[in-house]
């Protein structure tokens, strides 16, 4: 028996080379990201729980640049 797709954990994407530098994803979630010496985005964990959904949709959501992308879970 399978867990339910919410609460698989997320697959997260980041798009290195739109990163801006803002740092508002690590403002926003800061267990999932950190930035680099270079300000660039540094992803914690492609693959983090499913509770911290929430967090990851809204650092997506605050990308100036729209550099994070919160995938389903591909079970």
């Amino acid at each position: 028996m399978s867990a339910p797709a919410d609460s698989e954990p997320l697959l997260l994407r980041v798009d290195h080379a739109a990163c801006c530098r803002s740092g508002a994803c690590s403002l926003v979630a800061p267990d999932l990201f950190d930035q680099g010496d270079d300000g660039k985005v540094v992803l914690k964990n492609p693959r983090p729980p499913a509770h911290l959904r929430e967090a990851a949709e809204e650092a997506a959501d605050y990308c100036p640049v729209s550099a994070i992308r919160v995938d389903p879970p591909t079970g």
